[in-house]
């Protein structure tokens, strides 16, 4: 079959991840004379992702973007919730069945220049998953190969180049290609273009978009500039200390955030109303450390509308106007 296969129209949009509860804890070592401590890398994240449409993760460095993406490609286990890929539960999966499922999930990489093999041709770096993953013959890989690198745009010749000889964009377009050649149904791309010159962007994203409709593939949009958000997400999801602070519709999130860490990352990007950027400009502080989360609302020691309440209660994530948040004051944020 073709890497270039359009999904049966039978799969329509069916839902091809689903997390509920998802949590990534690590044990850390404090020390000979104190106990060790648990970082809570991702605590609590449930979401659901159908086939053609991109969720964007979203929040600081520190937030847990990375940590769940690190999960659901099944890099590494949940400590606790449950994991679904195409239906499959991952957990209860057998060593043959999770070989097949790391087939349904692959990533685009942040860093062009550090995720491809400089001592690999293109060719061979694109043939790389075919190799370990299929039994397909030579002939047929450097089919394959040649098919991806037309797709995202590149030119035969460059199947027996070397990724020093290409820009940073080139390089993304070939890693693009790479996760594509078996035919995934979900791509998670972690900061794709964020390295890449703005000029290149935008180059890339389209790229991205119409292998998406091509391909009827779920993206997993992980990054920090909602900029980009804006252009590719169907929905976001904004992760605060590993914890979903808010949870819905991108057209919703953005013109009518609930939470205030949401209000203070849109506030950041140019297209905010004033208002936004009046609430974000007394937001303080820095990110707390994950070892030591602040009791109550994680985000209570920065938040300007912080009461006693959020400093001793956390919030329950619940639905409020066409979203879920994390606020005991969310009805206020409008």
């Amino acid at each position: 079959m073709s890497a270039l296969t359009q999904p049966a129209a039978s799969a329509g949009h069916r839902v091809v991840l689903e997390a509920n509860g998802l949590t990534r804890h690590y044990s850390v070592s404090r020390g000979l004379l104190r106990a060790s401590a648990t970082l809570r890398a991702v605590d609590g994240v449930s979401l659901s992702l159908r086939q053609g449409d991109t969720l964007a993760v979203v929040g600081e460095s520190g937030s847990g973007k990375s940590t769940l993406a690190r999960v659901i490609t099944m890099i590494e286990p949940p400590t606790a919730g449950t994991l679904l890929l195409d239906g499959h539960d991952v957990a209860k999966a057998s060593a043959a069945e999770r070989k097949a499922l790391r087939r349904v999930v692959q990533m685009v990489f942040q860093d062009p220049y550090g995720s491809l093999n400089p001592r690999r041709t293109v060719g061979s770096i694109i043939e790389e998953p075919l190799v370990i993953n299929t039994d397909l013959d030579s002939a047929v890989r450097r089919a394959r190969a040649l098919e991806m690198i037309a797709a995202v745009g590149l030119r035969p010749e460059h199947y027996g180049r070397y990724p020093h000889m290409f820009s940073g964009g080139q390089r993304q377009r070939i890693a693009i290609a790479r996760a594509l050649v078996l035919n995934p149904r979900l791509v998670i791309a972690d900061e794709p273009v964020s390295a890449l010159d703005i000029s290149i962007q935008a180059q890339v994203l389209n790229l991205m978009m119409d292998l998406q409709e091509r391909l009827n593939l779920a993206y997993l949009f992980i990054s920090h500039d909602l900029s980009v958000v804006r252009h590719i997400a169907d929905d976001v999801l904004v992760l605060y200390l590993g914890k979903p602070a808010e949870h819905g519709p991108k057209d919703i999130i953005f013109s009518r955030p609930r939470h205030p860490y949401t209000i203070a990352l849109l506030a950041a990007t140019p297209r905010v109303d004033a208002v936004g950027k009046e609430k974000a400009a007394i937001i303080r502080g820095e990110l707390p450390s994950p070892l030591n989360p602040p009791p109550g609302c994680a985000f209570n020691s920065r938040c300007p509308h912080a009461t006693e309440r959020c400093r001793a209660e956390a919030p329950a994530f619940r639905e409020v106007d066409g979203r879920r948040v994390a606020c005991h004051y969310a009805e206020q944020m409008a």
